[in-house]
């Protein structure tokens, strides 16, 4: 079975506007933060890029996107969009990609996700995961998403088991943990 390319789309929550990434967006936030908050129409926090979005990783988005090797590869820039809260401000980001693995499937994608500190514990990864939950699942042939965290990110972890994610033992990076979520009518 073969896995439609992700065609990644603006997605709307109730307090978040997920972005998807271009690689304008991707080079302007290496290189160019101003570009970037324009690009965004957002605010760009001080303290930004969150935990785990560092050079290396960009590049390597970069790389993905542009070379589109990985057809399950997409990201989104998470802006909270709260008029109450002051107008957009850039919190986080989240991809997806084809899992790492020796199986022969193509059935899985892999999330991941990282948010500011100051925007932690506020429900916005829970928040922005319920909602990218349907978008990935409607990709012809995904039966199954799944995430590898390192077990000393509880919050992470939570923000999976608020959206139903289950542990499944050891995650395919050394030290992490592995939790699925399969497609409620897949029977896997």
């Amino acid at each position: 079975m073969a896995v439609t390319t992700m065609k990644p789309t603006r997605i709307r929550t109730e307090h978040l506007d997920l972005v998807p990434a271009t690689l304008e967006i991707l080079e302007a936030d290496r290189n160019d933060r101003e570009n970037l908050g324009c690009l965004l129409d957002a605010e760009i926090p001080g303290s930004w890029p969150p935990p785990l979005l560092d050079d290396e990783t960009l590049v390597a988005f970069i790389q993905m996107l542009g070379e589109g090797g990985d057809p399950l590869f997409a990201a989104w820039y998470w802006v909270l969009d709260d008029p109450a809260a002051g107008g957009r401000v850039l919190i986080g980001t989240g991809g997806t990609a084809t899992p790492p693995t020796l199986e022969e499937t193509e059935d899985r994608v892999l999330i991941g996700y990282s948010v500011l500190d100051e925007f932690q514990g506020k429900g916005y990864a829970t928040e922005a995961v319920r909602h990218l939950i349907p978008a990935l699942f409607a990709i012809p042939g995904i039966r199954q998403i799944e995430a590898a965290i390192y077990p000393d990110l509880a919050a992470s972890i939570q923000v999976l088991e608020k959206n139903g994610f289950v542990r499944a033992g050891e995650g395919f990076e050394e030290g992490t943990v592995a939790y699925v979520l399969k497609k409620p009518d897949a029977s896997v």
